[in-house]
């Protein structure tokens, strides 16, 4: 798997098997343990990690669902 910032919110995600999609994260779920990513400082420094899409903060997206909701619609919104 491979990730880059494509502008602040929207990542590219490219895995093992060639699927690529885009990873919208919208303002609204950048809350909770998700909110230090309204920084794009902090937001740029995203990284693949044991499999998953993460950040140094211990923050990290499902492998699993971003890869399913890619291959059915090409993009994963997280609302």
């Amino acid at each position: 798997m491979a990730v880059r910032v494509l502008r602040h919110g929207v990542l590219e995600v490219s895995f093992a098997d060639g699927c690529t999609g885009c990873v919208e994260m919208l303002p609204s779920h950048m809350t909770g343990v998700f909110a230090p990513l309204r920084d794009p400082a902090v937001f740029a420094q995203v990284g693949v990690v044991g499999g998953a899409v993460s950040w140094p903060e211990g923050v990290d997206l499902a492998p699993d669902a971003m890869y399913q909701a890619i291959v059915r619609n090409g993009r994963w919104v997280l609302e």
